[in-house]
């Protein structure tokens, strides 16, 4: 076999092979005598035919199967006799196919870069440090409060945190549209549940009193047939409502499953809970420090055609959570560009770290991290037989565990600044996104 191989830019690579005619005559050859012992033609007996019956029979389909399957064994072959990694399937286009001639194509494709690590010792990272205090329970405790609030009519206007009940009508240019009237709908003022303008309304108004608001609706709102548009809502109020909280006593206690040791108990078990958010908080910053890192220090190039599938997937992903139809409802590839470029290259720059350090999967704490994620479950026993049995969920449990474990390697070795850090910073609590 000859194989000619040209570089023919980055990491694109040409490789031009051609394969004997002898060996594709000879394996065409076995193969219809092979064939001949078993095959069936008319006016023969089994196995009697002679070989040109044979051939004049089946000698294409027979030839079309053996160069099929050369063309991947010898392209194996050449990339092995090269010392290539390709990175993605190569792009086929024969030269030469005809039968009693040397099988003649060329392969083009992409192979892995040569990576060459910066020292994992000299990567900074910081390690944020922090624990829940007990202002932070007492926050979480108030939190909890405000999800089981109690409401009673008042006569005065409405204020923040009031719940006001409503009949609205819109109309634009004049016209009602589809969803611009509500009857006995209440609103919680400064909840967000509501644009601005609508909610700044209402600020002050009473039982039994009309108001008008005029909304701008923006441009990316959900509604498209109003998006970008300005609609005028004609208010009745039909009462104002005063939030009260429950008092944190044994039977607000009870409220959250604590059947004994009461408001003690409870809080108790809200730091646990607390605590087990803050560590999953600090083991993703820690991960994110470590990946910008890595990815700051191993600058490399990586195949396109890599990241065009890490864009398709990301594409697919967030379509699919958008409840795309079809391929022309998939948001546009460029906005994927950057991070799948992104990530490509941290999965290369990981893989050859793992290799280096020789990290195996450690089994207890694949158990432990199942443990985790089965335990949020109501069945949990039932919800493990179903990781155990599908193949595809627990590679993603040992994955993610085996990450886990290289991250330890590199904090171990790598330049560490613990940065002071809090509850709230590290876990976002009482960030509210939809405000």
């Amino acid at each position: 076999m000859q194989v000619s191989l040209t570089a023919t830019g980055g990491l694109e690579r040409r490789l031009e092979v051609a394969v004997p005619a002898e060996k594709v005559t000879a394996e065409v050859d076995q193969r219809l005598k092979k064939l001949a012992r078993t095959a069936r033609f008319n006016g023969f007996r089994p196995g009697k035919a002679p070989m040109g019956v044979v051939r004049q029979q089946y000698g294409d389909q027979v030839h079309s199967e053996v160069v099929n399957e050369l063309l991947r064994s010898s392209f194996a072959d050449a990339v092995s006799q090269e010392n290539l990694k390709p990175a993605t399937g190569p792009r086929i286009q024969p030269i030469a196919l005809d039968p009693g001639a040397d099988l003649k194509y060329v392969a083009t494709f992409e192979v892995l870069p040569d990576i060459k690590l910066a020292p994992v010792e000299g990567l900074a990272i910081e390690r944020p440090s922090a624990a829940v205090t007990d202002a932070d329970i007492d926050e979480m405790l108030e939190s909890l409060r405000k999800q089981r609030p109690a409401y009673h009519a008042v006569e005065r206007g409405a204020k923040t945190t009031d719940r006001v009940q409503l009949d609205f009508d819109g109309r634009m240019d004049g016209v009602a549209f589809q969803g611009g009237e509500g009857r006995g709908v209440p609103v919680v003022l400064g909840a967000g549940q509501v644009l601005a303008e609508f909610e700044q309304a209402l600020s002050g108004a009473k039982a039994g009193e009309a108001r008008t608001a005029v909304v701008h609706f923006p441009d990316d709102y959900h509604g498209k047939d109003v998006a970008g548009k300005t609609a005028e809502f004609t208010i009745t109020v039909k009462g104002v409502e005063e939030m009260s909280l429950p008092a944190l006593d044994d039977a607000f206690a009870g409220e959250f499953g604590v059947k004994e040791g009461g408001v003690a108990q409870l809080r108790k078990e809200v730091r646990e809970s607390m605590e087990r958010e803050l560590a999953e908080a600090v083991r993703n910053h820690l991960r994110t420090q470590v990946m910008d890192a890595l990815h700051r220090e191993n600058p490399i190039e990586v195949p396109q055609g890599l990241v065009e599938e890490s864009v398709q997937e990301m594409q697919v992903d967030i379509g699919r959570r958008m409840g795309a139809k079809d391929v022309s409802q998939l948001p546009p590839r460029e906005q994927f560009e950057a991070p799948a470029r992104r990530r490509v290259a941290l999965g290369l720059v990981i893989g050859e770290l793992m290799r280096g350090a020789d990290l195996k999967v450690d089994r207890a704490r694949v158990q432990e991290r199942l443990a985790e994620l089965v335990n949020t479950y109501p069945n949990p026993d039932e919800v493990r037989r179903a990781y155990l049995q599908n193949a595809d969920a627990m590679r993603q449990v040992e994955s993610s565990v085996l990450e886990e474990q290289l991250i330890d390697w590199i904090v171990a070795r790598a330049r560490i600044t613990d940065k002071p850090s809090t509850f709230k910073e590290l876990t976002r609590f009482g960030q509210n996104s939809a405000a």
